[in-house]
């Protein structure tokens, strides 16, 4: 029986720019749907779709009926400039919760109920559903790996091929829906690879909101890194000042500046 957390939207940016990635992608996809009755969106910019092309086949060959909102943009930008797509998503969702959930991620299954469970129950408006140190899982996947998992849900076959190694801020968020809108969304001062996962966490608890987190692990598939998601990055020195200046704010700093950004005027209506 699949777990409900019909109130929560997964929201995934994707650009699939390598083979592994779009493994990744399959496999995070299919390992929600196979486990939780609730909402997936999937927004995909791009210069074609390759979800739409290769990755749906392959789900739809698993599922047949497959329950995911799939938004797609033509561009020939090389950079992603994901913090946009989110806060996209962000508005295309309607429930109270809503995941930010990067698409090479997998949790154990308790930790996605405990963090949902949290919200739902007013404990917290943000969790980290993972652990603070030692507690990410480096996956060094092939297709048989993921196919055997998927297949099982056995987390020791991850763990067989996994590294252990640090983490923090990244990966995958819990929020009220709400308070992600009223605590400034994600900022698209920052562009492609940058810190905004650190600033995110210190902007949500410096503002006041209960944030949680869940000591357990955190899997992620392993994949090629390029300019969206390494410091290579162009744009990574005006994404560093950005979080230099935000670093320092304190509440109502924080809520002067964010209550004046321009970008946030196009989500006005929400």
């Amino acid at each position: 029986m699949k777990i409900d957390l019909t109130d929560a939207t997964f929201i995934i940016p994707i650009r699939i720019e390598s083979e592994d990635r779009l493994r990744n992608v399959i496999t995070a996809v299919a390992f929600l749907l196979n486990n939780f009755n609730t909402n997936i969106i999937i927004k995909e910019v791009d210069k074609t779709s390759v979800f739409k092309e290769r990755a749906l086949p392959q789900l739809i060959s698993f599922f047949g009926d497959v329950k995911v909102k799939h938004i797609f943009e033509e561009s020939d930008q090389p950079l992603f400039h994901r913090q946009r797509v989110l806060n996209e998503m962000i508005v295309e969702a309607d429930t109270e919760i809503v995941v930010n959930y990067d698409c090479d991620v997998i949790l154990p299954l308790e930790s996605y109920v405990t963090a949902y469970m949290g919200i739902k129950e007013k404990v917290f408006d943000v969790v980290y559903p993972y652990g603070d140190g030692m507690y990410q899982r480096q996956v060094n996947a092939e297709d048989k790996i993921v196919s055997a998992f998927l297949d099982s849900n056995d987390y020791s076959v991850l763990d067989a091929v996994s590294n252990e190694h640090t983490s923090d801020f990244g990966w995958a968020q819990f929020f009220r829906r709400s308070v992600y809108i009223e605590g400034g969304m994600e900022n698209e001062n920052f562009r492609a690879y940058a810190p905004e996962d650190k600033e995110r966490y210190f902007r949500f608890t410096t503002l006041g909101y209960k944030v949680g987190r869940i000591n357990n692990v955190v899997y992620h598939l392993e994949h090629a890194r390029g300019e969206n998601s390494w410091f290579s990055n162009p744009h990574m020195e005006s994404n560093l000042q950005e979080w230099e200046m935000i670093c320092g704010m304190d509440k109502k700093e924080l809520m002067d500046y964010y209550s004046n950004q321009e970008y946030l005027e196009k989500y006005a209506s929400i």
